[in-house]
């Protein structure tokens, strides 16, 4: 019998990434390969790429390098969004195979061929004009919850971003398939599904490859909270604009969905946003973070948001900082910005010099640490449900109420992808909660 070729994946970036590749994976195994870890020596070495920072290129240069010393003979595929925008770059790295774009990263099998290594990297990237067909995918097999992807690509023209360049016109999956999909994942024991897509409060457009479509973002969460067998939803982010009042009312008493939301703001000062033409002003936020506090005050809202715009003084900075603080939020991601080829931000004047960059970047994640501490505080004493990882990290097992709080307990592998009921009772030195039991242990 033949020997089965090895073939190993490594992402970077978001969690659409991570769902695509899984479903990348799936078809190399449909076409015989077997998947092993990174850290093993393989005979194809796939490597799903992200624009969104400068060190998501640096970091692709050291994942190849890496590669290279478990197997200088091995085929190096690149693919994703990277791949997309900048295919003769990648293409040049040492090592480098194969490089495909947004359209032919889901065809691979097709182009590897004799696996022999090739001088210069082969390049086989669309127009981005072309990537207008909709590949559903979702991640399984590595935790206890799943990624669905429902929706790609973006129609809107942010200033800073190259995502509607890598990834294309805004377009969903059929309702559906998403449906199907949901139901496959919860028959594999897996408890709680991540909704995820480049926008997708924007789920419904190019349902049948145009811009007409019989489904919104609001049907997509009412369709899948009927799903027999899922326990948790939770939607990944989600743009002010698109995070309707109905939406939010219907999480609030959804069977399934959990009281978290994650919403971009990018900006606390209207005049910045209008420079990043984001398609709302800072009192849109307000009113959505109020409503949903207002029928949930016990969920979880995470906030992205930019530090060193083109233009953004010290004054929109500190507008910014005020707005978050004020603001009954949970936690925050920060973002430096960072200058990308193609965008109109690229060109704007009121360059922030990087030392000043830093500074605010900082100053943000102190405000987010203070923000996380103050919402556990604030959950210390009720009750909740927890569904537990699977890692053993120095003997403490770890997981996530519905509404975000990281908790920790000693190591028990009976607790392992269940869910229990617990009280939140002090906060460790590590930040986490500890906690108690409501019931003796669940079956597990």
């Amino acid at each position: 019998m033949e020997n089965r070729k090895k073939v190993a994946f490594y992402t970077l970036g978001c969690k659409l990434n991570f769902s695509e590749t899984s479903t990348i994976a799936r078809n190399f195994n449909d076409e015989g390969f077997d998947r092993v870890d990174f850290e093993e020596i393989a005979d194809i070495y796939v490597i799903n790429t992200c624009s969104v920072t400068e060190n998501a290129d640096k970091q692709f240069k050291q994942v190849v390098k890496k590669a290279m010393k478990l197997n200088d003979k091995a085929f190096v595929a690149a693919v994703g969004c990277y791949a997309q925008l900048k295919p003769e770059e990648l293409a040049a790295v040492d090592g480098v195979d194969l490089v495909l774009g947004a359209t032919e990263k889901f065809k691979i099998t097709d182009y590897i061929n004799d696996l022999s290594k090739n001088d210069m990297g082969e390049v086989h990237s669309c127009e981005i004009a072309e990537a207008d067909f909709y590949v559903g995918s979702y991640s399984i097999g590595d935790r206890t919850r799943a990624f669905l992807k429902v929706q790609d690509g973006c129609d809107y023209k942010c200033t800073y971003c190259t995502i509607p360049l890598a990834r294309g016109i805004s377009r969903s999956d059929a309702l559906e398939n998403v449906l199907q999909n949901a139901k496959e994942i919860s028959a594999q024991n897996i408890r709680e599904i991540v909704l995820t897509g480049v926008n997708i409060g924007d789920y419904g457009k190019g349902e049948f490859g145009n811009k007409k479509h019989e489904h919104t973002f609001l049907d997509l969460v009412q369709a899948l909270d009927k799903v027999e067998g899922i326990e948790r939803l939770r939607i990944s982010s989600i743009e002010p604009n698109l995070l309707r009042n109905e939406t939010i009312d219907f999480v609030s008493k959804s069977r399934t969905f959990v009281p978290h939301f994650h919403i971009p703001l990018q900006s606390g000062s209207n005049d910045i946003l209008k420079l990043m033409k984001r398609r709302y002003l800072r009192e849109v936020y307000t009113e959505r973070v109020n409503k949903i506090r207002e029928v949930m005050p016990h969920a979880c809202i995470g906030v992205d948001v930019i530090v060193g715009f083109p233009g953004e003084t010290d004054e929109h900075f500190l507008e910014t900082y005020h707005f978050l603080n004020e603001m009954d939020i949970s936690y925050l991601h920060v973002f430096t910005y960072s200058e990308r080829d193609n965008t109109e931000a690229a060109n704007m004047p009121g360059i922030v010099p990087a030392n000043v960059r830093a500074k605010r970047s900082k100053m943000l994640r102190g405000l987010s640490v203070k923000k996380r501490r103050a919402f556990y505080e604030g959950q210390l004493g009720s009750n909740r449900t927890v569904l537990f990882e699977s890692e053993n990290k120095e003997g403490y097992i770890h997981g996530f109420t519905e509404n975000y709080v990281k908790v920790k307990t000693p190591w028990n592998p009976e607790l392992v992808n269940t869910l229990q009921e617990i009280s939140l009772t002090k906060i460790d030195e590590d930040g986490s909660v500890r906690l108690e039991f409501v019931n003796k242990l669940a079956e597990a």
